[in-house]
């Protein structure tokens, strides 16, 4: 079984127990009832997410592992903070089945925080939106159009998409979790990030960038998921320009990605790939 390395614990606190990322099961093909086989099956887990221990915000299903870029990708793409440097401290705190993922941000942020209503209901790990108690419009997302300032090659993002796997070493495992990667124009995978669920995966992307000091522009966001309005709405707050997903965008998603002036490959293979918009930032096709 493996198991996820456990985050720092504040100085002098016991670190936190290690949660494991899959179990090993026992099962049975339907045609050959009498022959087990092994199979892994990937966790997730309840996490509370609590701001500045005053203020409950849900509840979300997440793998265990990289929660502390969840933390900061979430907050982004949510809206409850700009930057990282708004982020005072993350602290993730074991629950028995689950876990409390406690979030300081600055006094400012806290306040606007305040003023939303909550969310209605847990945050599954199928959608981002769920529970959410408004929709923003695609021509309404506060967001300023990237600029036609970067290309991306044909070449680059056949090289991520081939790359792509590699990288998912959890779902090499399971063959069950989704995966968001951060390429470089060359197409070059040098971040990834998994959870079983996709915005989850995206958010943890995020985040690892934000702390990273990486956030700016200037690459190809992977996705091995559909691209979904609630997708767009993350990767849009997160200045990333560029998306190729191995599943489908949603109609909703690409007016927003249009409006955004951003660049959407879907349907993507590394045999294949199909341009829904922003084929301007494309060369060498």
């Amino acid at each position: 079984m493996v198991f996820v390395v456990s985050e720092k614990a504040s100085k002098g606190a016991e670190p936190r127990p290690a949660r494991p990322l899959f179990e090993t099961l026992d099962v049975t093909a339907l045609d050959t009832p009498d022959t087990p086989l092994a199979l892994n099956v990937a966790d997730e887990v309840p996490v509370r997410l609590v701001f500045n221990s005053i203020f409950p915000h849900g509840t979300m299903m997440l793998t265990p592992d990289d929660l502390e870029d969840f933390a900061f990708g979430y907050c982004l793409t949510e809206q409850i903070v700009d930057s990282a440097e708004q982020i005072r401290a993350v602290t993730i705190a074991d629950e028995g089945d689950g876990l409390a993922l406690h979030i300081t941000i600055t006094g400012e942020r806290l306040a606007l925080l305040l003023r939303r209503r909550p969310r209605a209901q847990t945050g599954h790990s199928s959608c981002g939106l769920c529970g959410s108690d408004e929709v923003p419009a695609p021509d309404a997302v506060g967001c300023a159009p990237f600029a036609w300032d970067g290309t991306i090659t044909a070449d680059a993002v056949r090289n991520a998409l081939q790359a792509l796997e590699a990288c998912q070493t959890l779902n090499a495992a399971t063959h069950m979790v989704h995966g968001a990667a951060w390429a470089d124009p060359q197409g070059r995978i040098v971040l990834t990030r998994e959870d079983v669920g996709r915005h989850n995966a995206l958010d943890k992307l995020i985040g690892a960038r934000m702390r990273g000091g990486l956030l700016p522009s200037g690459g190809i966001c992977v996705l091995t998921s559909r691209y979904s309005f609630e997708m767009a709405l993350k990767t849009v707050r997160a200045g990333m320009d560029t998306v190729v997903a191995v599943s489908a965008p949603t109609g909703r998603a690409l007016k927003l990605a249009e409006r955004m002036n951003q660049t959407v490959i879907a349907i993507a293979r590394p045999h294949r790939q199909f341009v829904f918009c922003g084929a301007r930032r494309l060369v060498g096709r």
